[in-house]
């Protein structure tokens, strides 16, 4: 297998069945069944997605119709979506998460003529959607499904779709394969969005090739192009998991464990040793807390190493990410005693891990460089298939910057500091919302072609991007002055006190705060102050205020007077998917947030 390969795939199925062919009976999907991890083989993956082709067309599907899939991640996510693809067809990927009006929207607007969905649990928000909608006539479970009395819907069986000749539904994909370009449409991935209605992003089998290669490239070239191994743990709907998590491995020959949830991740690292791990920021601060927590427990010893380790990261970051000859003796004694810990709880063969679908703040990325893992953050959106950027080695990791653009990625700042890309990876626009496309790919004048991001950021001198905000979510002061919110927010949720944190300031005096405290650390507070245990009432008593008072002074002490956050409430409770309050990549949405809070807010701002 070789780098230059990838340029001359014609689809994302052909790039699988070429995988197929040369890897044969070697395990490429892992799943845990019955307290074991189980594997399914290149081959047999491909013959499933074969005969599921076969299949799906046999119901009456014709080229181009869209089949919705609503599943965990499993190898059957993988399968099924290979197989819609492999069939003509196309992935509308959805959340698990999602709501019977969530679904509703996208079954409607993708127009899809069928779903997979994966167990009787996540069809019930799904089948009130499916026979809501115009033009949905087929479920298909991976699970069986209880079977109801439902108008114009089918229901199939897995099992009964997967079975068949499959030597021959190979062929017959293979063929069918041969006719699909780079530029046809793969998927229609609905952005999650941190605001307004979910837009179906038309992803093209070119754009998520180009994202493959560049990724690839940096991998092979940086690391070593060796015998992969991934775990995926993000939502495979999410354009991020779906490129980097899924078609990354397998243009890479690569094997793809499913992690088992949030729960059990961190013994499914160490059980399945990965080489690369694709993960949100989110996931990282709250690593690094727990890592930080079990170190500062044990004291003495294990406390002055990290502490010495954490020096040493910072003293590297700040020297571009150059090592002191000063610091070598201590870089020995730590390689000896802390960082091989660490490195075995992910697993002892981590190559890298990869951050992405958030901005990741620069002092998470020192911590885990300096004990000892490597840390790269990529950068990019759904509509750019979604890899812009990403920090690699050969171009030196600076924690503040998301490296260099990838290869093929043309990018460039406007005028007003957005930033723009072209090139195969960005979308073909959103699906029946020509407006909107316009909006962010003009087509004509000085920056027609260009994909404009909504991010703000500067080019370094070492050609790599600093990202400083989204251009939407700047704050505006009274006075005009711009502040960077995620920046703030980052800063105070790397606080010990602070789990959450949203702040607010447009077209006011000065930033507020909304605040979610750490709950560990306020279970702690309360024994140590003789309270009861209890969120909501400790926050009224004055003396715990106090405490998170401190804490967003300390942060205000690094930030400029109009950062600053003046005053501050707290929310009734965490941000997260299901109060609808973060995506399911982990990102808060402000205008949900703003929504509840807005009189607890504004009142911070009276007298």
């Amino acid at each position: 297998m070789q780098l230059s390969e990838f340029a001359t795939f014609p689809n994302l199925v052909a790039m699988f069945f070429d995988r197929a062919r040369i890897r044969g009976a070697a395990p490429m999907l892992w799943a845990k069944r019955a307290g074991q991890w189980q594997s399914l083989s290149w081959d047999e993956a491909a013959d499933a997605v074969a005969l599921l082709a076969r299949n799906l067309r046999a119901l009456g599907l014709n080229e181009g119709d869209r089949v919705a899939l609503v599943s965990e991640n499993r190898p059957e996510w993988c399968i099924a979506d290979l197989a819609i693809m492999a069939a003509g067809l196309v992935t509308v990927p959805t959340y698990t998460t999602n709501t019977e009006r969530d679904h509703l929207h996208i079954l409607q607007n993708s127009g899809a003529r069928a779903v997979i969905v994966s167990t009787p649990k996540l069809a019930q928000p799904l089948l009130g959607a499916a026979l809501r909608a115009a033009d949905c006539e087929h479920v298909i479970g991976i699970e069986p499904l209880k079977r109801m009395q439902a108008g114009a819907l089918t229901f199939h069986d897995w099992q009964d779709l997967v079975t068949g000749d499959a030597a021959s539904a190979r062929a017959e994909a293979q063929t069918r394969a041969a006719t699909i370009g780079r530029d046809d449409l793969a998927c229609l991935i609905y952005t999650s969005g941190t605001g307004g209605a979910p837009r179906g992003v038309r992803q093209h089998h070119g754009a998520i090739l180009c994202n493959v290669a560049g990724a690839a490239r940096i991998l092979a070239e940086d690391f070593g192009w060796g015998d992969e191994v991934f775990l995926s743990f993000l939502p495979l709907s999410h354009a991020y998991e779906h490129s980097a998590g899924q078609f990354l491995p397998i243009g890479m020959g690569g094997q793809i464990y499913y992690a088992e949830g949030l729960e059990k991740l961190a013994s499914n690292i160490e059980e399945t040793r990965p080489t690369i791990m694709v993960v949100v920021p989110r996931l990282f601060e709250v690593l690094r807390t727990r890592i930080m927590k079990q170190i500062e427990k044990q004291g003495g010893l294990a406390s002055f190493l990290m502490d010495r380790a954490l020096a040493i990261g910072v003293r590297n970051a700040n020297a571009g990410g150059r090592r002191r000859l000063v610091d070598m003796p201590m870089n020995l004694v730590l390689e000896r005693t802390l960082r091989p810990k660490i490195r075995k709880r992910f697993g002892g063969r981590l190559k890298a891990m990869v951050s992405g679908g958030a901005p990741l703040n620069p002092e998470v990325g020192v911590f885990f460089e300096a004990m000892g893992l490597t840390m790269l953050q990529g950068y990019g959106q759904t509509e750019s298939g979604p890899v812009i950027s990403c920090n690699r080695p050969a171009a030196g990791v600076a924690m503040d910057t998301v490296g260099p653009p990838m290869q093929d990625v043309e990018v460039r700042i406007a005028e007003d500091g957005e930033i723009l890309v072209r090139g195969e990876l960005v979308m073909h626009g959103y699906w029946r919302n020509e407006a909107e496309t316009a909006r962010v790919i003009p087509t004509s004048g000085p920056q027609a072609g260009w994909l404009h991001t909504g991010d703000i950021g500067h080019i370094d001198a070492r050609g790599r991007i600093v990202i400083t905000d989204r251009k939407k979510d700047m704050i505006v002061n009274d006075k005009g002055d711009n502040i960077s919110p995620q920046k703030v927010e980052g800063m105070l949720t790397l606080q010990p006190e602070i789990a959450q944190a949203m702040v607010s300031g447009d077209k006011r005096p000065y930033v507020v705060g909304l605040i979610v405290p750490d709950a560990e650390w306020a279970f702690d507070w309360a024994r140590a102050a003789g309270e009861k245990f209890d969120l909501v009432a400790l926050q009224d008593l004055p003396a715990f205020r106090s405490a998170l008072r401190s804490a967003i002074d300390r942060v205000n002490a690094d930030l400029s007077v109009i950062e600053r956050v003046r005053q501050f409430t707290f929310a009734d409770e965490p941000f997260s998917i299901e109060n609808e309050e973060m995506t399911p990549s982990l990102k808060i949405r402000r205008h949900k947030i703003r929504e509840r809070y807005a009189a607890r807010v504004d009142a911070l701002y009276k007298g």
